[in-house]
Parts: C-alpha cells; structure tokens; sequence
C-alpha cells in the first residue's frame, strides 16, 4: 500500500490523523457549497451570520479565479467521483481546461501561474498556452509580490518534463533567491522595489515565507538545485524557530531580522494546509523533516489558546466550514500598523501594552475555498 501523508498520520498520531480525516470530509462537504455553477466557477468566500436558534446561515460572495485554480491543484488528488463532486460536475483536468479558456482575460500574474500549475500537474494537453499567458504577464523583468513569484516557479517547476521552460524557470528560481535582504532566511513582501510603501517593506507575511520555500524546494525536486534546497530549509527553519507555543503560525515577520512583527491573526488555513504543505514539499524533496511543527500547527486547530475564555469550535462539520481566523478585534488593524512602523525604526520593537489593550479572542466567521484547495494538496498529495 501506498503511504501518503495522511495514512503516515495515522501510524504517528492517532488522535491528529482523526482530526486531519475530519478536516477533510469538512473540505468535500464545504466546497461545492462555494461552487457557482452558472459560471462555472469559485466564489471569493462564504460568511457566516447567526440564527435565532443558535445555527449559521452562509451567505457566497463574489468570485475569485486564484481560488478556482488552488482548488483544482488540492481537488485532483481525490478519486474522479469525488473530483466531480467538488467541481460543478467536472474532473480536475476538464476544470482546469475551463481555467485556461478564460486566461487571455487574467490579468494578474499569480492567478495565471496557478492555472499553469495546475495546468502541468493534471497533465493538460493546452499547458502551453498557460504557460504562455505567465510569459506574457511577466515580461517586463519588473518586481512581483514575494507569493506571486513564487507560484511562477512552482508552476515551472511542475512544467519542466513535459515542456521546455529552462530559461524562464532559471529567471524565477534567481528572483526568488536575490529577494532576500541580506543573508536573513525570511522572504520579503515583494521582490524588487515599487511595490510596497518604504514604511513597511521590511513586513512580509506568512504566505511570502510558505509559498517561496514551497517552490524551491520543488524546484530542488524536478531537477538537484542544492542554493535552492538550502533556501527553503533555512525558510523553515526559521518559522518553525518562531512557531508559537500553542502551534500558532505567526502573521507578519520583519525580513531583515528574521523576527515577528505581529502574530496575529492566526489563520486556519496556515495551520491545516498552508504550513503542512509546504514543510511536506520540503521534506519530500531531500530537506529535513519538520513534522513536529506540522502537528503542532494542525492541533491548535482543535485547541485554540486564544479562544479558552469562551471556547468555540473552529470546524463546523455542517454546513462544512472551518473559521477564517482568530484576531485582535483592533480597529482599523491598528497594533499590525504600530508594529509595522514602530519596527521600521527599530527592528524588535514590541510595545507590550498593546498585547494587553488589544487581546486576540475575536473570530472571523468566513470560509474561502482555497484553504480546502491547500488542505486537499497538503493532506492527499504527496508520497512518503
């Protein structure tokens, strides 16, 4: 039998391997909740209000093309039934077909490489054409936000067997690499200049350190790139370093000291799919294996700290959603904007009164189907 992830979970940790098999059938249940059928498409998210009688009513709203291609990328890896299920009645590789039809009018660099990702790993025959809608989005040899250049490279990473993609995976893999500050292990916010404010470009978040180090070590994977390895093993090791004490994945780090900035909020999606998937990717592909953090992060999800003076769960079987977040509450976000500037100033500042005055015990009611897409990918996908 073939171990995946998931059923390597169940050797490991009984009681998390219950909890990660629940946070699935929740995904199966959830999506085609979030699927509008008249456009064949993903809606942008589901938000909760609450009913008289103590349950949630879900209300969709808008629709994201980003989160169609994340959920293709997670949803190939479940059997075709179920694949169909998920995806308004489509396969995997027929949805993503119907991504690559609506490409000449994407506009935005990191939903075009999505789709060329999963474009190459359902193994569609119209993967050149993806491809060539990223080209002509990144033509201009200009920064790109840190997540964006990231899926680029993970989407030629995946293209590299069936497609000749040499120069143009050369050109990602070196972006990725010179946007480090320094000789810090952590990914700014972007890769160049331009595109962030001065005040706050040292602030990069969760996503510009998981997706990076995902990709490189894809990148390590489909053809031995060790200065790529190294990358992404320092990238991991660093936010498992800085993990918090409940399994929390922090928010926003300072990429030039390789510190947090501000923690909050704590995202499910971080904890169930984002942090798995990309340490797994890191693992599988040579780098070490930072399984205990992994299971550290899928357990707050079960256990949630913040929450213990008025505990409320973060998984809703029915109607099939996990909670978005757990937050200050602050107006205006106003702790992340101090810390971000107060840190610009003077990296490590904490302004500890702010801990006390904004405490994060505020749940965000809404669910987005890309974080059932990366659950899919994170828990399904893979081979041990």
């Amino acid at each position: 039998m073939t171990i995946t992830r998931l059923t390597a979970l169940a050797h490991d940790e009984p009681l998390l391997h219950a909890l990660a098999t629940r946070l699935l059938a929740v995904a199966e249940a959830g999506l085609p909740a979030m699927y509008r059928a008249g456009a064949d498409t993903f809606v942008f998210t589901r938000t909760a209000k609450a009913a008289p009688d103590g349950s949630w009513s879900l209300e969709q709203r808008g629709t994201s093309t980003r989160y169609a291609a994340i959920t293709a990328l997670g949803a190939r890896f479940l059997p075709e039934d179920r694949q169909r299920a998920v995806l308004g009645g489509h396969t995997a590789e027929d949805f993503t077909g119907l991504l690559i039809e609506r490409l000449p009018a994407v506009t935005n660099l990191g939903d075009a490489a999505l789709i060329a990702w999963a474009a190459a790993e359902t193994e569609h025959p119209k993967l050149s054409d993806a491809l060539a809608r990223v080209a002509a989005l990144d033509e201009d040899g200009g920064p790109r936000y840190t997540v964006e250049a990231a899926w680029v490279l993970s989407a030629l990473a995946a293209a590299r067997g069936a497609v000749d993609v040499e120069d143009r995976f050369s050109s990602a893999r070196d972006r990725l690499l010179r946007a480090r500050i320094g000789d810090g292990p952590l990914f700014p916010h972007a890769t160049g200049p331009g595109l962030v404010p001065w005040y706050r470009a040292h602030v990069s978040c969760f996503a510009d350190q998981t997706y990076p180090l995902q990709a490189l070590a894809r990148a390590h994977a489909s053809g031995g790139d060790p200065e790529a390895l190294a990358a992404s093993e320092a990238c991991a090791a660093r936010i498992c370093a800085l993990q918090g004490d409940g399994g929390q994945w922090w928010w926003h780090y300072d990429a030039r000291t390789g510190g947090v900035v501000e923690g909050y909020p704590v995202y499910s999606v971080h904890q169930h799919a984002m942090a798995p998937t990309a340490l797994f990717d890191l693992a599988e592909a040579g780098g070490t294996d930072f399984g205990a953090s992994i299971r550290s992060g899928l357990r707050w999800m079960a256990d949630v700290p913040e929450l213990a003076a008025a505990p409320e769960s973060m998984i809703l079987d029915e109607p099939g959603v996990t909670w978005r977040k757990v937050y200050r509450g602050d107006p205006k976000k106003a702790v992340r904007a101090a810390r971000g500037i107060g840190t610009r100033v003077a990296p490590g500042l904490r302004l500890g009164p702010l801990d006390r005055l904004f405490r994060p015990a505020s749940l965000d009611r809404e669910c987005r189907p890309y974080e059932f897409g990366w659950m899919l990918f994170a828990w399904l996908g893979g081979r041990i």
